[in-house]
């Protein structure tokens, strides 16, 4: 087992699949000897893992090899600031996937380049958590379009520059999978593939330490089978079977399962629920070593077989436990491309709730560099609540113990219920899995409702997208991959039609699932019209980040003091070139006015001194507007700016 020689022929130079081979098997192999031993039964397994992925590789298209090779060759690809993620479900957005291939031009004028298309293969029939309760691996849902469909958008998209991102459920699969329902029907082999026990005397141990993620509609992990005759761990609703990873087949089959999906022209994927993959007694099962180990194995995997493919890890999770998601630089360990900044999401919302600025800054603080070829995804809203509970560490402040844990959740009740049923709100959403009154609940709602600007009074609606310009700035600002959740370009409301469905009402994320608003689109010249309004605001903030490369990913963010608890203020790209860019946002619902000079002087006492040649006779102008920056800065009620020299 030293190379695989098999699979590296000494007569011919090794191809370029080879050489990914050598280069990857080392590392996938101690890192999944660590998961699973590394007996002689560890050597085969991995053998005929390698093997499956060494055919499944040669598979792929000539496009896609094509994509593999121009990608190596340009690893920073999407990390420039032109990168903008669009995400949407099929059916809300154009019906079916052959709709989404005619909605392509209003991608292509937003300056779309990531398309994450929320679940589309089979899921489970009745109740499937919006698709993500999946039944099958390979095969599209019906209503939705054929793998033909698919592959022909996928195409279309490419030649638009536009990525195709799927979800990929990592964590659990659908009770009428094939493998669930093979282990229903007394296969020992796919029984093994899920956590089972005869009573409850092991679950009601795990129950101790793990969180309940729906405690309204789902309470508990555990769901008894009947035809199992036994409980099985349930981490989302009890039709979602957690598979068990301490199986490796169970490895091997979702490596399979993932690759060929990327052979169908899918160029990222949204690996969901990526911090329960590993389960341990006496802890919250959640971001566990395992788990960590085998998001890594599926990067080598994805570099051997895919190399012009992304993941992006879906943990939603306190902002401390993100940044192992994207891997360790200083170890050379490598695991997700992408990882949600769901911390910035969250803190983004209190800020405008509080008119305070605190937490943002304590997350942005807590955010390190980014590794090499690594990214934040940024977004104000998606398919789902908002969870306040990541960010119960800014939120205690300096106090510690039971002192801060009490502050935390007296703020992140506040907001909770500022955006949900606070009578003195601006905002229009709902509570999310709300059943015990105390407690932190998440929130639902579209971003425009949470933002105000349903209000009739036209002050209060002007007001109400102001907020979401600034929301809106901040994730194209912040550094990372900034995603438009669909319906945002159009300031779009809640839909609360899922309240008459029996299979939806039950769950209230539908809330912010509408359908996409083809009048709004049919009437953006319409300037009266708020959807237009929003549209063309939001049309100018991408156009201009587009033209700041200080805004790519890649470079570095500093915050900025400003004395002032209302104003953000940070600056990007100061340490590479005098060509920086600095970010204002006020939070508050009233003017704020900074000096100048004492934002400036931060910067000039930075390692931006050493081209003080290229400063000399440059000024300060607000790209958004214009205006030439004085003595002071100006900054109306919601406002933002961002700052450029000029000479």
């Amino acid at each position: 087992m030293n190379g695989f020689p098999s699979l590296l022929p000494s007569t011919t130079a090794p191809t370029p699949l080879q050489q990914r081979l050598a280069r990857y098997t080392p590392g996938l192999r101690q890192k999944l000897a660590t998961v699973y031993g590394s007996d002689q039964g560890f050597d085969a397994w991995l053998e005929t893992l390698l093997e499956k992925i060494s055919e499944v590789a040669q598979q792929r298209s000539s496009v896609l090899l094509a994509l593999d090779q121009q990608r190596l060759q340009d690893p920073d690809w999407f990390l420039q600031q032109d990168m903008l993620g669009y995400c949407t479900y099929v059916d809300r957005f154009a019906g079916d996937l052959q709709g989404v291939k005619q909605r392509i031009p209003h991608l292509v004028k937003l300056g779309v380049r990531y398309l994450h298309l929320l679940p589309f293969f089979r899921s489970r029939e009745g109740e499937n958590d919006g698709g993500f309760a999946v039944a099958s691996f390979e095969e599209i849902e019906g209503r939705l379009g054929t793998l033909e469909d698919l592959r022909e958008l996928t195409s279309a998209l490419r030649e638009q520059k536009i990525s195709l991102c799927a979800d990929f459920v990592l964590n659990h699969v659908a009770d009428d999978h094939p493998w669930a329902l093979a282990a229903k029907a007394g296969d020992a082999q796919y029984r093994a593939f899920f956590h089972t026990f005869p009573d409850r005397q092991i679950p009601d141990q795990y129950e101790q330490t793990v969180g309940q993620i729906f405690p309204q509609a789902a309470p508990g992990n555990f769901s008894f089978s009947p035809e199992l005759q036994a409980w099985v761990w349930t981490t989302f609703y009890p039709y979602q079977w957690d598979l068990n990873y301490s199986n490796p087949q169970v490895f091997t089959e979702i490596v399979m399962a993932l690759l060929g999906m990327a052979n169908l022209g899918i160029e990222a994927f949204r690996l969901d629920s990526t911090a329960f993959l590993w389960k341990r007694l006496g802890t919250n099962c959640m971001n566990q070593a395992e788990a960590h180990l085998l998001l890594q194995a599926l990067r080598d995997i994805i570099e051997i077989a895919a190399p012009g493919v992304l993941l992006k890890a879906e943990a939603i999770v306190a902002t401390a436990d993100l940044p192992a998601y994207l891997g360790d630089e200083q170890r050379g360990v490598k695991e997700c491309h992408i990882a949600y900044h769901s911390s910035l999401m969250a803190s983004s919302w209190v800020a405008l709730a509080e008119q305070n600025v605190e937490l943002i800054q304590a997350v942005m603080r807590g955010t390190p560099t980014l590794p090499a070829q690594a990214s934040w995804l940024n977004y104000i809203r998606c398919h789902d609540d908002i969870g306040w509970n990541v960010l119960r560490a800014e939120a205690a402040g300096s106090l510690a113990g039971a002192e801060g844990s009490q502050l935390a959740l007296l703020r992140l009740r506040h907001a909770s219920r500022f955006f949900s049923d606070a009578v003195d709100s601006y905002a229009d959403g709902l509570s999310f899995q709300a059943s015990d009154m105390n407690a932190v609940h998440g929130t639902v709602g579209m971003a425009a409702s949470l933002c105000g600007i349903h209000s009739a009074e036209a002050e209060l609606a002007q007001a109400g997208i102001c907020r979401l310009m600034l929301m809106m700035g901040l994730t194209l600002s912040f550094g990372g991959i900034p995603v438009l959740y669909m319906g945002d370009e159009f300031a779009q409301m809640n839909d609360r039609s899922y309240q008459s469905d029996p299979a939806r009402k039950n769950d209230g994320r539908w809330l912010q699932r509408p359908y996409f608003d083809q009048d709004a689109l049919d009437h953006l010249q319409d300037m009266r019209r708020t959807s237009s309004m929003v549209f063309h605001q939001l049309n100018a903030l991408l156009a201009q980040r587009r033209e700041l490369p200080c805004f790519a990913a890649h470079q570095p963010r500093m915050l900025l003091n400003t004395t002032n608890q209302h104003i953000l203020a940070f600056v990007r790209g100061i340490t590479q070139s005098a060509e920086h860019c600095i970010y204002l946002g006020n939070f508050s619902a009233e003017a704020q006015s900074l000096v100048s000079e004492e934002i400036f002087a931060q910067i000039a006492h930075t390692q931006i001194t050493q081209h003080s040649d290229q400063l000399a006779n440059t000024h300060y102008v607000d790209v958004l507007s214009g205006e030439v920056i004085g003595a002071a800065i100006e900054l109306s009620a919601y406002s933002q700016r961002w700052l450029r020299l000029q000479g």
